[in-house]
């Protein structure tokens, strides 16, 4: 019944041969994401030092901020996910979230060095981020069949990564070419961040679903309701606890930079090579995905986590953990939302992958403070280990589930 379930709720069809083309609006969403991600990863590639060096907020400071978008992010998505089915205009959602978080480029400025200000204009970033990220998504899925989600969320994902390889380069290119002024950057940032909401709403179809009945249909308790189908049920605890146990990419990125004795002035750049494996791979994942069953490249993508973590246990090679980085997120990012999307029906699609994503997000927020407590107590050699230790057990434990209950 596992292979079953790969091919129906999976969606995989691994006997059929899979199309190359991409649907227009799947290719649409992908530029937008592009764009908006330069813009992002511009403020995000510079903001650490611009608060802590140029401001001078302490790290704690900084960590609050830090925590809060998190937070805020969790929260939002939900609101979002509802929104957009209640109302059925699941572009307009997605397009005030990126309209929110352009407008939050320049709001930076004003915020000037108030840490009360400065935590507004991150929390409304971030809103901006939790509102479009299930309207998106659940656009992707009703733009394409079934048997083609992995590919289309590969597609959306590789083009999604050429912004986050683009946007600190071009903070770096900026600073270089201003003397180090990063209200060039935040004003760049938004003028790149307009433009993505200029793509969305001229290119971009709106994808609405009738709704079976009233406007209950898509109530939040509806939305909740989702969680009594079983199969979605298993997906939704097998992400939160593999997000439990799995390292945030700032701590992957500080070990590396300890034990591979890389330079520190080489430390931005690291987050780049696990971005160009994933654009890479995003694709060929997506597509393997679509033809062999879309759970087992789920989990293999955590197999290649755990790969990472033990080479950090031991040599350390910097290349060896950046491309296992880069497949991990290449096998499970848009795949996982190739899993859910079949599972959900049209008119609460985006309700069930934003409280999917929610549950995601907010296990990896806890695993930052589970790990840095276990670092703090014990270093970083045992945190890993356990991460490493706690990832296998869930990944052999998510395989006996979803074969036990398929």
């Amino acid at each position: 019944m596992y292979i079953a379930a790969s091919r129906t709720a999976d969606g995989a069809r691994p006997r059929s041969r899979l199309s190359w083309a991409v649907p227009r609006n799947v290719l649409a969403l992908g530029a937008v994401s592009l764009v908006t991600d330069v813009s992002s990863e511009m403020v995000t590639a510079v903001l650490p030092l611009y608060l802590t060096l140029f401001l001078g907020l302490s790290p704690l400071q900084f960590g609050l901020l830090d925590g809060l978008s998190f937070g805020v992010t969790a929260l939002v998505r939900l609101t979002g996910g509802n929104l957009a089915d209640r109302w059925q205009r699941r572009k307009l959602v997605a397009g005030i979230g990126y309209g929110l978080s352009a407008l939050c480029k320049p709001a930076l400025l004003a915020a000037g060095g108030s840490v009360a200000a400065l935590g507004a204009v991150i929390a409304a970033d971030r809103a901006g981020k939790g509102l479009r990220t299930a309207p998106r998504d659940a656009l992707i899925s009703l733009s394409v069949p079934p048997g083609r989600l992995g590919q289309a969320f590969g597609v959306h994902r590789a083009m999604d990564t050429v912004g986050a390889l683009l946007g600190p380069l071009a903070a770096f290119a900026i600073l270089t070419g201003t003397g180090g002024a990063y209200d060039a950057v935040f004003v760049a940032g938004f003028c790149v961040a307009a433009l993505g909401v200029l793509l969305l709403v001229m290119y971009v179809r709106d994808r609405s679903t009738p709704l079976p009945g009233p406007r209950s249909a898509t109530s939040p308790r509806a939305a909740l309701g989702l969680l009594r189908d079983a199969a979605f049920r298993r997906v939704c605890a097998v992400a939160v606890a593999l997000g439990l146990v799995t390292v945030g990419d700032a701590f992957v990125y500080l070990l590396l930079q300890r034990r591979g004795g890389i330079d520190i002035a080489y430390f931005p750049l690291l987050p780049i090579g696990t971005a160009a494996v994933y654009l890479l791979l995003a694709v060929p994942a997506g597509r393997l995905a679509d033809r062999l069953g879309r759970f087992p490249v789920f989990l293999a993508g955590h197999v290649a986590l755990i790969a990472a973590y033990l080479v950090l246990l031991g040599p350390g090679w910097p290349v060896a953990v950046l491309a296992l980085h880069g497949v991990f997120y290449a096998a499970t990012d848009g795949v996982l939302m190739a899993v859910a999307g079949p599972m959900l029906p049209a008119h609460l699609r985006t309700s069930g992958l934003a409280l999917l994503q929610t549950g995601q997000a907010s296990a990896r927020m806890l695993s930052s403070v589970l790990f840095g407590a276990v670092w703090t107590l014990w270093g970083s050699t045992q945190g890993l280990a356990v991460m490493a230790a706690g990832l296998a057990v869930c990944v052999l434990g998510a395989r006996s589930v979803m074969r036990r209950h398929a």
